[in-house]
């Protein structure tokens, strides 16, 4: 069983027992958060499909850990023949998220 949601304005698909990785969520650690954007859900060929969400459909998860980091990005500007240069580095915080069920 899996389904397609709607989380932090990207689509995931899930399904139970797997862990995501998501732009950091107003929840703490050890808190359960509910999406109820679900776009589509699979029960074993059984495929239900929302226009555009899914009506009574949640997905539950946990947050596991809410102080992740991602890669580190790097900014170079340059502006050639004028002796410019600007690096700048960015690291994104996430959310660890695992998903304990669908309904």
């Amino acid at each position: 069983m899996y389904a397609i949601v709607e989380m932090g304005g990207r689509q995931f698909k899930v399904q139970v027992g797997q862990k995501v990785y998501l732009n950091r969520l107003a929840a703490a650690k050890d808190e359960t958060v509910e999406f109820d954007k679900v776009l589509l859900i699979d029960n074993e060929g059984d495929v239900k499909v929302g226009t555009p969400y899914i009506d009574g459909a949640m997905v539950k998860a946990t947050v596991l850990d809410d102080t992740c980091k991602a890669d580190k990005v790097i900014v170079f500007k340059k502006k050639r023949r004028k002796g410019y240069q600007k690096k700048n580095g960015h690291r994104q915080y996430l959310s660890l998220i695992k998903i304990e069920s669908i309904a």
